[in-house]
């Protein structure tokens, strides 16, 4: 009686499960949102970040989740995607937020800052050190929500039409740099000009500006800049790690299911290792070609470092000294740096440099 008893009550419980499964999906509401990229689709690993996020949270919801991704232009210019989600022109925008200094200097720790965090550290000051928090409660203010999405790892310094040899080579120097380190090289008698990634190259075609930079090799040799400066530079030291953002709308945000804000957050945090992994894996073979066809490879020199790190700093001063939220922000994230370089010193650096000079 008891084995009969059981096979029933399972064969109920069974039949139960059948029908509850579609009946959850079915009252699982369909959203469909708008996402614009500040980058074209020709850079297929930094636009082709959204598109994997898309594809992630329309297959994790069946379908019933659907983002559509717009390269730069399309709904509105790359460098206004912010204002277009802030507006709610838009539900969603892919950006590096160091394109907004312009509205507030601390949009740049959102991405990357001159002399700061390389990209492990960036992600530990996000997602551990309190850098998440911090952002989110600045981006208040712009009816938006903040999702690292994608990281670049370190950048080149970009590409110049002559030689940098000394600080006085960047007096008047018209340069494509975004973010915070065009003031910083605005200190040092250079023109920063702030131009969105498909309208570099005529830029530099046409000499209205003397040296971009971008991200690195394999975006770089998409974009064709080789054709039109000889000498390439590194470190891009204002982007020690740079991070890229999905940017909510906060309304949107908060009228999304519970479930739907989890998928969506979990494929954003994918995100960051796609585009990493991506970029790492690409940027070598592109850098082998580069050079092979006449790329000239240049290390900034130590003074022009030195240069800048001293400009970097006193920029940071004046800048806490008048901005109450970039000093509540650069406070907490100096005295997090601080740390992740004592570590990094320890284990980190020392492997790195014993093993990139051994015979291997």
């Amino acid at each position: 009686m008891k084995r009969r008893q059981f096979l029933t009550t399972a064969s109920v419980g069974a039949a139960a499960s059948t029908l509850a499964a579609p009946a959850i999906a079915q009252s699982a509401p369909e959203v469909k949102w708008r996402c614009t990229s500040s980058f074209p689709k020709s850079l297929d690993t930094i636009y082709g970040a959204a598109e994997y996020v898309a594809k992630r949270v329309e297959a994790a919801t069946d379908g019933k989740f659907q983002i559509r991704v717009f390269a730069a232009g399309e709904i509105v210019p790359g460098l206004q995607a912010v204002d277009a989600v802030q507006a709610g022109t838009v539900e969603l925008c892919h950006t590096a937020n160091y394109y907004y200094v312009g509205k507030d200097p601390t949009f740049a720790f959102d991405t990357a800052v001159p002399f700061g965090l390389n990209t492990r550290q960036q992600m530990a000051w996000m997602y551990q050190g309190g850098g998440m928090e911090l952002m989110r409660e600045f981006f208040k203010d712009y009816n938006c929500v903040n999702f690292p999405c994608g990281h670049t790892g370190a950048q080149m310094g970009g590409w110049f039409r002559k030689e940098i040899k000394t600080p006085a080579d960047l007096n008047g120097l018209k340069m494509r740099i975004g973010g915070f380190a065009g003031q910083v090289l605005q200190k040092l008698g250079a023109v920063p000009q702030q131009i969105a990634g498909g309208d570099i190259y005529p830029a530099l075609e046409k000499g209205t500006i003397d040296a971009a930079e971008w991200v690195g090799p394999y975006d770089d040799e998409k974009l064709g800049f080789q054709k039109v400066a000889q000498y390439y530079y590194y470190p891009g030291w204002w982007e020690g790690g740079a991070q890229l953002s999905m940017m909510a709308n906060s309304t949107a945000w908060e009228n999304l299911p519970k479930a739907y804000k989890q998928i969506f957050e979990s494929a954003c945090a994918d995100g960051n290792n796609y585009m990493l992994a991506r970029y790492d894996a690409l940027n070598p073979t592109a850098l082998r070609r580069l050079v092979a066809n006449g790329a000239q490879l240049r290390p900034f020199p130590k003074e022009v470092l030195e240069a800048c790190l001293k400009a970097a700093n006193e920029l940071y001063a004046e800048t806490t000294a008048k901005n109450a939220k970039f000093k509540k922000v650069f406070d907490e994230w100096k005295k997090f740096r601080e740390e992740e370089y004592l570590w990094f010193r320890v284990a980190e650096q020392t492997f790195d440099n014993f093993i990139f000079n051994a015979k291997v």
